[in-house]
């Protein structure tokens, strides 16, 4: 069960973001995918509808309906953060982020790595007695 303060919030961030519940289509379509007979019986897919914009959102993250229409309204939100508002989302970042780390590095960068390693096992050589040279 959601509770009554991340409701609160996110009713506050629906008029943030200009968002009435007038604006809104909202349907309940029978879900699909795991989840056997409860979920094909029953109509806990929420399509929202936003009028103004045309952004249609769908959602069926859990197997209560009460919650996909939760869920429904922050995907919502999000959505028109990123088109309207162009908000990057934490989730976008984090996205990113994990993109840039996986890049390959350029051609330069890596001759640069290579160098400097070649570079520091020189310095460590120097360091060895003279013992070790024999």
């Amino acid at each position: 069960m959601i509770s009554k303060e991340k409701f609160d919030e996110l009713h506050k961030r629906m008029e943030k973001v200009n968002i009435k519940e007038d604006d809104l289509i909202e349907k309940f379509i029978l879900g699909s995918g795991k989840g056997g007979q409860k979920v094909n019986k029953t109509s806990s897919c929420v399509y929202l509808k936003h009028i103004p914009t045309g952004i249609e959102v769908k959602c069926q993250q859990e197997r209560s309906r009460e919650a996909n229409r939760f869920f429904a309204r922050r995907a919502l939100c999000e959505r028109i953060e990123k088109e309207i508002f162009k908000i990057e989302t934490a989730k976008e970042r984090e996205e990113e982020k994990t993109r840039r780390q996986k890049q390959r590095r350029k051609r330069k960068t890596q001759k640069k790595l290579i160098e400097d390693k070649r570079q520091l096992s020189e310095k460590k050589e120097f360091r060895k007695s003279p013992a070790d040279s024999d």
